[in-house]
C-alpha cells in the first residue's frame, strides 16, 4: 500500500514537471531548448546532490540544516590544501573526508546528547560557516573574497559535456542511481525506514539504530563536499559561501519529493523528480522576468504546499483505514448474529 502511494506521488509530480516545462515553454519560446534546458541543470545538480543525502536523513527520522555550510567548508578545505601545493586531485578527496567528518560530527552530538537533530544541526551551520571563513583567511582569502585560480581541467568538471550533456548532470544520474539502490534495495535502506516509522520499533527489534542514523549523516556530509567541489569548479572559486543558498531549495526537493518531516517515507525517485521540478521554477521565473527574491519567495510557497498537501494526504488515508476498519468490524458483528 504504501509502495502504491509513494508510486502515486512520484506519477503526481512527473505530470507537475511535464506541465511546469509546458507553461515556461508558451511564455518563454527560448525556455524550449532542449540544448539549454540540458545545461541549465548545471544551475541545481548541486542543490540535487545534497537533497539525496537529506533524503536519507530524513526518512532515518532526523534533519540537517547544517549543509550548506558543509558546501563551504569542504570547499574551503579543497582550496586552502590546493594553494598549498597539494595537487587538486588530493585535495579534492580530502574535501570529501572533510564532509564525511562533519557529518559523523553531526551524528555523535545527536546521538550522544540525545538532543533534536534540528537544534544540534542548527549550531553546526554556524560553526562550519566560522570554520570555513577562518580557513579562507589562513591563505588570505579573507571575507567572502574566495579562491581561486584553479586549473583548467578542474573547471571542466563542471562546466565540460559530452555532446549536448554536462558532466554534472552525468555525475548526479550515476550518484542518484547509487542512492536509489542503497536505499531501496539494500538492508541497509529497510532499517533506515523501520527506524524513520518507529524507532521504539526498531529498538526492540535488535536494529544497530545509532550506526544507521550516523551513517545517513555522514552520507549527507559526503555529497555536501562533493556539491561543494562541483560549485567551486562551477564559478572557478572556492568561497565560503558557496552553500549558503542551498538550504531552502534543498529542504524543499526532499519534502516535494515524498519525504515526510516526521520520518518513515520518502524515496530516490521522488526527489530526483522533485529537484528537477524545483530547479526549473527557479530558471523558468528568471526566464519570464521574475526577480530573484520573488522567485526564493515561491520556492518556500511550494515547501508550504508540498507539507500540507503530503499532511492532508496522509489524514484522508488514515481516515479510509478507519472507515475500513470499521465496516469489517460491522460485518463480522452481522454475521455472529
Amino acid at each position: 500500500m504504501r509502495r502504491w502511494r509513494g508510486a502515486g506521488w512520484e506519477l503526481g509530480l512527473l505530470v507537475v514537471f511535464v506541465a511546469e516545462l509546458l507553461i515556461f515553454s508558451l511564455l518563454n519560446a527560448g525556455f524550449a531548448n532542449p540544448t539549454n534546458l540540458l545545461l541549465s541543470t548545471s544551475d541545481f545538480i548541486a542543490v540535487g546532490l545534497v537533497a539525496l543525502g537529506l533524503t536519507f536523513v530524513i526518512v532515518g527520522g532526523g534533519i540537517d540544516v547544517s549543509f550548506g555550510s558543509t558546501i563551504s567548508l569542504s570547499a574551503i578545505v579543497m582550496g586552502v590544501l590546493w594553494s598549498k601545493g597539494l595537487p587538486i586531485g588530493w585535495a579534492a578527496l580530502i574535501s570529501l573526508l572533510a564532509g564525511a567528518l562533519a557529518g559523523a560530527f553531526n551524528a555523535v552530538l545527536i546521538t550522544v546528547t540525545r538532543v533534536q537533530p534540528l537544534v544540534i544541526t542548527l549550531a553546526t551551520l554556524y560553526l562550519y560557516a566560522g570554520l570555513a571563513l577562518l580557513l579562507s583567511g589562513t591563505v588570505g582569502a579573507n571575507g567572502y573574497e574566495g579562491i581561486s585560480g584553479f586549473p583548467n581541467a578542474f573547471s571542466l568538471l563542471a562546466n565540460g559535456s559530452i555532446g549536448p550533456v554536462p558532466y554534472p548532470l552525468i555525475l548526479f544520474a550515476v550518484v542518484a542511481t547509487s542512492m536509489g539502490v542503497l536505499l531501496h534495495r539494500s538492508r541497509y535502506g529497510r532499517q533506515l525506514y523501520l527506524i524513520g516509522t518507529s524507532e521504539r520499533t526498531a529498538l526492540y527489534s535488535g536494529l544497530p539504530i545509532r550506526r544507521v542514523q550516523t551513517w545517513s549523516y555522514v552520507l549527507t556530509g559526503v555529497l555536501a563536499a562533493f556539491a561543494g567541489i562541483i560549485l567551486s569548479s562551477y564559478f572557478s572559486s572556492a568561497r565560503a559561501d558557496l552553500g549558503a543558498s542551498t538550504l531552502l531549495p534543498a529542504i524543499t526537493a526532499v519534502v516535494l519529493g515524498g519525504a515526510s518531516i516526521y520520518g518513515g517515507t520518502g524515496s530516490i525517485p521522488g526527489t530526483v523528480l522533485a529537484v528537477f521540478i524545483v530547479g526549473y521554477l527557479q530558471i523558468g521565473l528568471q526566464a519570464v522576468g521574475v526577480s530573484s527574491q520573488l522567485s526564493n519567495t515561491l520556492s518556500g510557497v511550494l515547501l508550504i504546499l508540498a507539507v500540507a498537501v503530503r499532511s492532508l494526504l496522509a489524514t484522508f488515508v488514515r481516515w479510509r483505514q478507519q472507515r475500513q476498519a470499521l465496516n469489517h468490524a460491522d460485518g463480522g458483528e452481522t454475521v455472529l448474529h
